[in-house]
């Protein structure tokens, strides 16, 4: 890579790290198929939440690359891609204003949604007042300790799943159903393979570095095995909507199947690489898997 001005633009938009907006994106986009299939899609609502999710999404970068810079996490052994403060790409003082910025941008996008659904909703939007604080401090909590202590995988459920998911179909429909909770789920599991080939791969400097994640407590055999059973379920809880007439068997077969023969192919590479590196192709695959399981499933969902 060429050398990288201090505090650039490119500085910038690394430390961002663009392509995890995906885990951002795919949330959201659920929802709003979810909405459009039931007629009470809004584009206006759905844009803020797309907005709002990848705001909160570049703010937690932020907050990881500086917090894992001041706890020496991020080492010269580092497996996973290169982080901007480690590598004096961007300075600690200037990363904690980009910080401040991109969660002042994030909370008055959840404000002028606030504002366009007041009075909409049945307990007047206060409820989502609740949820984005909610956001703004697990986005702090996460990286300074909970991650440190294996809450990651639920927080994934939680912030990539429920929160995001649910958020984006209330905001357009007024209410919730079993359908939003269950494609809450799914989203859920999917994206927190991502989390998975990330703690698999850095399980060895995790373990130096404190951080007790699940694959560091239970061992390389129970992350591989993990990895594929969190694809699993999130193609097993796609029968729900098989069962409720959303989805027929000709789309479960060329949406969650094949999503799950393609994360079958990721999970054979981990069982074959192991260690090393050459995980972050595994990482970027992950990546690729859960876009498309997202995109069929939002097509299938919207018809």
């Amino acid at each position: 890579m060429k050398e990288i001005k201090q505090n650039s633009c490119l500085a910038w938009v690394l430390a961002a790290r663009p392509k995890t907006l995906t885990a951002a994106v795919i949330p959201v986009l659920l929802g709003s198929a979810l909405a459009f299939g039931d007629g009470t899609f809004q584009n206006v609502p759905a844009l803020l939440c797309v907005l709002f999710a990848c705001g909160m999404q570049i703010a937690a970068n932020f907050i990881n690359d500086l917090f894992d810079y001041q706890r020496g996490s991020d080492r010269e052994d580092r497996l996973g891609p290169e982080r901007a403060c480690a590598q004096g790409w961007i300075t600690p003082r200037a990363m904690k204003i980009g910080i401040g910025v991109t969660l002042l941008i994030s909370c008055l996008l959840g404000l002028f949604l606030l504002y366009y659904l007041w009075g909409k909703l049945p307990h007047g939007g206060w409820e989502l007042i609740l949820v984005g604080v909610l956001c703004i401090l697990f986005a702090f909590l996460y990286t300074t300790f909970l991650s440190y202590q294996g809450w990651g995988d639920l927080l994934v459920l939680v912030f990539f799943g429920f929160i995001p998911v649910c958020g984006t179909y209330y905001v357009q429909a007024y209410t919730l159903n079993a359908d939003a909770w269950v494609l809450s789920l799914i989203s859920g599991f999917a994206i927190d393979a991502l989390l998975l080939v990330n703690n698999y791969r850095d399980r060895e400097q995790d373990a130096l570095s404190g951080k007790r994640t699940l694959v560091v407590r239970h061992g390389e055999r129970f992350g591989r095995n993990a990895y594929l059973g969190v694809g699993i379920i999130a193609v097993l809880l796609c029968l729900w909507f098989v069962y409720t007439g959303r989805l027929t068997l000709l789309e479960f077969i060329w949406a969650p199947c094949v999503y799950f023969y393609l994360h079958a192919l990721s999970w054979r590479k981990i069982c074959l690489i192991r260690s090393g590196k050459k995980l972050n192709k595994v990482l970027g695959e992950t990546s690729r898997n859960m876009l498309f399981l997202g995109l069929l499933l939002a097509v299938a969902l919207c018809y």
